[in-house]
């Protein structure tokens, strides 16, 4: 069954995976928002970043990192979301809120703290 949430989350990752910021923004509505937790262990905005150029930039710079990530789309809070790797240890999982076929919504999760239970065997 289709699920315009889940190709949404698709969309984006492809993009994301092309590290282009352009394919990022048009999967992003205009007033996406993006909100980040470092949990002050790892560099993060302390605020909510605004605007579709603004969360794909913040996108490619704090989930662009080593050419040697793996990023895959997983459930997330029991949407489709996505899981960054490296080395089969988590670095970041995305949580993300979709209208039709935009993404309003990113939640982006950084803090080592909280990602122990995404690290792969």
């Amino acid at each position: 069954m289709f699920d315009p949430h889940d190709e949404t989350v698709r969309r984006f990752a492809a993009a994301w995976r092309r590290r282009d910021s352009a394919a990022l923004q048009a999967v992003l509505g205009d007033d996406a928002v993006a909100t980040c937790d470092g949990g002050g262990l790892v560099p993060a905005p302390a605020g909510t970043v605004r605007g579709a150029a603004e969360v794909a930039r913040l996108v490619i710079e704090v989930m662009g990192g080593r050419a040697d990530t793996e990023l895959t789309v997983e459930s997330v809070n029991g949407r489709a979301g996505l899981a960054l790797r490296h080395a089969s240890r988590a670095v970041a999982v995305v949580g993300a809120e979709t209208a039709g076929s935009r993404i309003t919504t990113l939640w982006i999760v950084l803090n080592p703290a909280k990602l122990t239970a995404w690290h792969r065997g």
